[in-house]
């Protein structure tokens, strides 16, 4: 068995060609062009590449962008108080902050300083305890890739086994809620799990999200799963891979997701439909 490949490149394109016309429309007919704020402290060179693609996705798209840069030591007060500045203008409708922060912030205080109405990260408590009770405002953007990425590929879900390896705020935590609310069985396994293998190989939906390279083999998943791997790491060679063996894997699963050109487009995509929907919101 060689598994079906769920390509997120060329979903996300497909997605960002539709969210592009929406936002055309919106413009025309409502005068209104979506708009999203990132705030970027510090000169980590991982961070400043993945806002210069945030950056990039929003102007292909015909979206509104607005860069602010600061440096390392800059004081928390002066972040804050753009983030306040950027919640008081109605053109805004997306306001992210790039993390990690630097050492004197504390990153929690930052994200609930945003306006949960334009939080499209989707990471104020607000937001997080709406998702928790299934009426959310902005799903997070990797989990919420992740679902279109199962229903580009009509992955059954309801009843379906999901096991879940990896417990952040941002992917573990609310991929689980998302499962569950499509009726899954979800089973979060994490570093203190037992038998990690025991729980990989019931999963008929299997998601990866725990940041160690190749961490899950092919003997350790269900022959005809459906793994999906969020994981991005670099081998000593300098190469990207995920949290799972795609090698391996394959040769199992009955879909995976590659590393690079799987979740990783999904995710900006993402982003965009929540500035978007954000922007759409504002006619209410």
């Amino acid at each position: 068995m060689t598994a079906q490949i769920i390509d997120g490149k060329v979903l996300a394109d497909a997605v960002r060609a539709d969210l592009a016309e929406k936002a055309t429309a919106l413009k025309a007919t409502q005068g209104i062009t979506p708009c999203l704020a990132v705030i970027l402290v510090g000169e980590d060179p991982a961070s400043a590449v993945y806002v210069k693609n945030k950056v990039m996705a929003c102007e292909k798209a015909g979206f509104r962008s607005i860069k602010v840069v600061y440096p390392s030591d800059v004081e928390p007060m002066v972040v804050l108080g753009k983030i306040a500045e950027l919640n008081a203008d109605p053109d805004v409708h997306g306001i992210l902050v790039q993390l990690p922060l630097p050492k004197q912030f504390d990153a929690d205080a930052v994200l609930e300083a945003i306006d949960p109405a334009k939080d499209v990260d989707g990471f104020h408590a607000e937001n997080v305890g709406a998702l928790m009770q299934g009426n959310p405002r902005f799903i997070p953007c990797t989990p919420y890739g992740v679902m279109k990425m199962l229903e580009s590929a009509k992955v059954p879900l309801k009843g379906a086994e999901a096991v879940i390896v990896g417990r952040s705020n941002i992917v573990g935590k609310p991929m689980a809620m998302l499962l569950l609310a499509q009726s899954c069985t979800v089973t979060v396994c994490h570093s203190q799990s037992k038998d990690l293998a025991f729980h990989t190989k019931r999963a008929d939906i299997l998601v990866a999200a725990v940041g160690r390279a190749k961490m899950i083999t092919g003997d350790m998943i269900k022959p005809g799963a459906t793994v999906i791997d969020v994981g991005i790491n670099r081998t000593a060679d300098g190469k990207l891979c995920g949290d799972v063996d795609f090698e391996s894997c394959k040769e199992v699963a009955g879909a995976i997701t590659p590393v690079p050109g799987g979740v990783g487009p999904m995710t900006i995509t993402m982003l965009l439909a929540n500035t978007l929907a954000s922007a759409e919101r504002t006619l209410k």
